[in-house]
């Protein structure tokens, strides 16, 4: 079920044109979204950030983030699914050819609910390996990562270079050789029981998942830090894992060929994998906020 531009559509009867921006130039905002037991996962934090992504980038979404909400739990009910995901995202609209904004006169909308395809379940229970890539993160003096922009050619071009090595995900690197992020997770890893995640600073997105775990190490005595890492100390790491809306919690065991810890999912790993689904299926008890 599709929400385009105020009006409800089915799946195959969405379209937009192929003047838009967002087709033409990825000149838009976006967010990945779970609903659990007819519950939509931490929405108004969803919402808040896509509000600031367009922001930063001058773009006038043209609904109060109160309108916005309405329309996510609207497609929501309209499609029926209690278990989903939702692509919420805001293109500039359609314009003339010409990167320039002002000719674009009003802003594409859509809300997406549909099934999601996650990784198979062995690879929650197994862990899967992953390869840190040569295509590296673009910088925040480019592009700040705390905006979620439809520019993903950077992150595809890692993600296609794991898959030709035979892996799940890479790692992309900033320019300065720190941990950034995953193609489309973040990562964490676990050294002497500390739980470490690298700071947007050096280029990870401030992704829902990941502050939903720091909460969730904070909430039970688990401790973590957010510090800049570099390959040396996710080939030394204990354990790994890495975190998103559509991976939520999967175990890392190997990072280009390197076994991290026993070669199999940590306990602080799945300490907290337990922690997250058991927080995220009681998600506010009905409640979509």
């Amino acid at each position: 079920m599709v929400w385009l531009n105020g009006e409800l559509k089915e799946n195959n009867e969405a379209f937009v044109s192929v003047y838009d921006h967002g087709l033409l130039y990825g000149d838009g905002v976006f967010e990945g979204i779970r609903i659990y037991n007819g519950a939509v996962f931490k929405l108004e934090a969803h919402i808040e950030r896509l509000y600031k992504s367009a922001l930063s980038i001058a773009l006038d979404i043209g609904l109060t983030p109160e309108q916005m909400r309405k329309a996510v739990l609207d497609t929501v009910a309209a499609s029926g699914r209690s278990e989903g995901y939702i692509r919420l995202l805001v293109t500039r609209g359609p314009g003339s050819l010409g990167t320039d904004p002002d000719k674009c006169e009003k802003p594409t909308v859509a809300v997406i609910v549909d099934g999601i395809s996650l990784y198979p379940e062995q690879h929650y229970r197994n862990g899967i390996k992953i390869i840190t890539s040569a295509t590296r993160r673009i910088g925040p003096d480019c592009l700040d990562p705390r905006v979620k922009s439809l520019n993903y050619l950077n992150n595809i071009l890692a993600k296609i270079e794991a898959k030709q090595a035979g892996c799940s995900e890479a790692v992309m690197l900033n320019l300065q050789g720190r941990v950034a992020e995953c193609t489309v997770d973040n990562i964490f890893m676990v050294k002497n029981g500390t739980v470490k995640t690298p700071p947007s600073v050096d280029g990870a997105l401030e992704g829902i998942t990941r502050e939903t775990i720091l909460e969730l190490c904070e909430g039970n005595g688990i401790p973590w830090v957010q510090e800049s890492l570099t390959r040396y100390d996710l080939y030394t790491a204990d354990e790994m894992f890495l975190s998103g809306s559509g991976a939520e919690l999967i175990p890392v065991v190997s990072v280009d060929g390197r076994t991290i810890g026993t070669g199999k999912p940590g306990g602080r790993t799945k300490e907290l994998m337990g922690l997250f689904r058991g927080f995220v299926h009681s998600w506010g008890a009905g409640s979509n906020l």
